[in-house]
């Protein structure tokens, strides 16, 4: 899995639990809507950390909160770089 599929997964996720759309999370985040949805559809592979820490804001959570969980912290950046 690409890293930026897990931070997509994690959107996702919270968006599920939260009952949020992605359009609403866009509002309540300050995001454009085009940025947001380059992101989850994976076209936007980097966002600046500036965007991700909207997101958070939005959810209610520290940008650090949002980033510490299982799959990102099990990431191996190595891998990456092995070919």
């Amino acid at each position: 899995m690409e890293y930026s599929e897990i931070y997509v997964r994690r959107i996702r996720s919270l968006c599920a639990k939260r009952g949020i759309a992605i359009n609403k999370l866009a509002t309540m985040s300050g995001v454009k809507q085009s940025t947001l949805d380059n992101i989850v559809r994976g076209l936007t592979k980097n966002p600046r950390v500036a965007t991700l820490h909207k997101i958070a804001i939005a959810f209610n959570m520290t940008l650090s909160e949002f980033l510490d969980f299982d799959e990102l912290n099990d990431y191996s950046f190595d891998d990456d770089f092995s070919e």
